[in-house]
């Protein structure tokens, strides 16, 4: 396989991203799922980018779309005043999986929370994804806390 590359997402990557999201059963049950660029989820991706602690990563390769997750970097008090980076919406298209490019995507994501001056990642994942905890255990990630969330 080729190198993947990584970059800040673009407007024009917007469609691929959400047909990255929607490679998923999971994601595609929620309340709220969408599968073109409507107005809201366009002013949420300029709300992303014009964020400067967040960043909307993609992965290419050979030029094309193939991966994507988002990164907010947190300040926070505890620790020290220890930044972290949440990651969030990983992605890597279907047919390109086990061959080590969501390996690739999380390095190049923990590459830039080093550089942002973060201590520590943290992300959630749904119960149910048992694929992806393998993934991330594998990666280092621990699961040391319970997760909880609630529609508002």
């Amino acid at each position: 396989m080729a190198p993947v590359t990584f970059r800040i997402a673009t407007a024009a990557d917007l469609p691929t991203i959400l047909a990255l999201l929607a490679d998923d059963a999971i994601a595609r049950s929620r309340p709220g799922y969408v599968a073109e660029p409507t107005p809201s989820v366009r002013a949420a991706f300029d709300q992303i980018a014009a964020d400067p602690n967040n960043e909307l990563v993609v992965g290419e390769l050979a030029g094309e779309v193939i991966a994507t997750l988002q990164l907010t970097y947190i300040p926070g008090l505890s620790r020290g005043g220890m930044r972290r980076a949440l990651v969030e919406a990983v992605r890597v298209r279907s047919d390109l999986r086990g061959q080590r490019v969501g390996e690739q995507l999380m390095e190049d994501a923990m590459t830039r929370a080093r550089a942002r001056g973060c201590g520590m990642m943290q992300l959630t994942t749904d119960k149910r994804r048992t694929d992806a905890h393998r993934f991330y255990a594998r990666l280092g990630f621990e699961a040391s806390h319970e997760g909880m969330k609630r529609a508002l």
